[in-house]
């Protein structure tokens, strides 16, 4: 059987394409030894409201790391995390799934606020979230597949293909803007194929606040559809 092994940083509270790439994955590892890139989704997401998207940052202390690892960057303000829950719940109050969901992210909020690491905080509000949208697929961290010497000092597309293998993967499934530069034929090398996520097929939902804004966390469409909604809108 093929077992399908996807490999991405981590983000914070991600769009809901990347939970439908987890959930077509049989194994799903996060890269966050390489280097953090400022003003990414590594920091930060978008939320709905009246007046439009709004930017959620996570405050991180810059200064010196600017080639540091995404796993080394801390967290330079611990009330970040009550900020953006509140800013959540103002905005989404009057959503339909609201007393279910938001009890849950409160949970989720007030651990990721008690951790010092850019890195545990996306991996853990990950986790929490695929929890809610019911998405069983084993959460791995580069480093504990591969030593940290070995990753660092593999080129871009060998560092994938290394960690693809002690995954057990059999195939690769990327995000659609790696195609320009991928080279496929490295996996091939490995007896593994690749294979292309596509966006195409998420369809609209109901939301809050006017026209339909695709852009957005994945918390958005937990809180208007539900959990059991959330995962049907992933597609795939």
């Amino acid at each position: 059987m093929a077992r399908r092994v996807a490999i991405i940083q981590s983000s914070y509270i991600p769009w809901r394409g990347s939970f439908a790439i987890l959930a077509q994955c049989d194994a799903f590892v996060f890269l966050d030894s390489v280097q953090f890139t400022r003003r990414d989704w590594r920091t930060r997401n978008r939320i709905k409201t009246p007046q439009g998207p709004l930017w959620l940052s996570i405050p991180v202390r810059q200064k010196g790391n600017f080639t540091a690892p995404i796993d080394a960057i801390e967290v330079a303000e611990p009330a970040w995390a009550a900020q953006h829950l509140k800013s959540i719940e103002a905005n989404y109050r009057r959503a339909p799934h609201a007393a279910t969901v938001l009890p849950a992210l409160r949970e989720a909020y007030a651990a990721a606020g008690a951790e010092p690491l850019l890195s545990r905080v996306n991996q853990g509000l990950t986790v929490a979230l695929c929890a809610l949208l019911g998405i069983t697929t084993p959460l791995l961290r580069d480093v504990d597949l591969l030593p940290r010497e070995r990753l660092d000092a593999l080129d871009p597309t060998a560092r994938l293909v290394e960690l693809a293998a002690a995954a057990g993967a059999s195939e690769y499934l990327s995000g659609p803007s790696a195609r320009s530069y991928l080279d496929e034929s490295a996996f091939a090398a490995r007896d593994m194929g690749v294979a292309w996520m596509d966006y195409a097929g998420l369809p609209e939902y109901p939301q809050l606040w006017g026209a339909f804004e695709p852009a957005v966390s994945v918390v958005d469409a937990l809180l208007n559809l539900g959990p059991e909604g959330a995962r049907a809108v992933l597609g795939g």
